[in-house]
């Protein structure tokens, strides 16, 4: 089975596939997806309502105080480091940015508790901006299908994905390429993923 073969595929599964995380701007993007790190979506979506109604703005969640933004953040992950990242992300983000978040991977990067995954997230799905975010399921993904090898490094990994997909799809791809993995190709899972992928053509792919 060929690259476009996989990706038409998934896009019969997964016709327009996005984050799952809830937001409705480029900043509650960004901290949501610093949140997100060893965490559910899940377990973000329901944090970051009562958060962003507490701290609406960069400019208000710079002026926060740790404790108590530990206390909207308690049911995630790390939360304890967490609640110190966005906040410094967002005195950074006011004092260097103009409250505005940034749009390249560097400038990103700069940002404290941003990883290459979170920058291509945020440049992908915020910006519309191609890139490919590389998390343990887009990973497994990639080994499973044989477009990269065990020992690959999360960068060796988005450099092979980036030589194997065209740039505009992307975003699109890892999008796809990781809920096939959170969904259908599961760390449990142990069965060859093209049989998986035989039976999801089957099931959404009529023509």
């Amino acid at each position: 089975m060929t690259v476009d073969e996989v990706l038409d595929i998934l896009s019969c599964v997964f016709p327009n596939p996005k984050s799952e995380l809830v937001y409705d701007n480029t900043f509650r993007l960004l901290i949501a997806v610093i949140l997100s790190a060893q965490a559910t979506d899940i377990s973000v979506n329901k944090a970051t309502p009562a958060l962003f109604d507490a701290y609406p703005t960069p400019e208000n969640l710079a002026q926060a105080d740790r404790e108590d933004v530990m206390e909207y953040l308690k049911t995630i992950g790390l939360y304890k480091n967490k609640s110190k990242f966005i906040i410094e992300t967002s005195r950074k983000l006011v004092d260097e940015f103009q409250g505005k978040v940034p749009q390249t991977r560097k400038e990103l990067m700069s940002l404290p508790g941003v990883g290459r995954k979170t920058a291509n997230v945020v440049l992908a799905e915020g910006f519309n901006i191609p890139a490919i975010a590389v998390d343990t399921h887009v990973s497994r993904v990639s080994k499973r299908l044989g477009w990269a090898k065990e020992t690959d490094s999360v960068l060796q990994i988005e450099q092979k994905l980036m030589d194997l997909i065209p740039s505009e799809k992307w975003g699109e791809a890892h999008h796809q390429l990781l809920l096939l993995g959170r969904y259908h190709s599961t760390a449990r899972d142990k069965r060859d993923i093209y049989e998986i992928l035989r039976e999801l053509k089957e099931k959404y792919c009529k023509n």
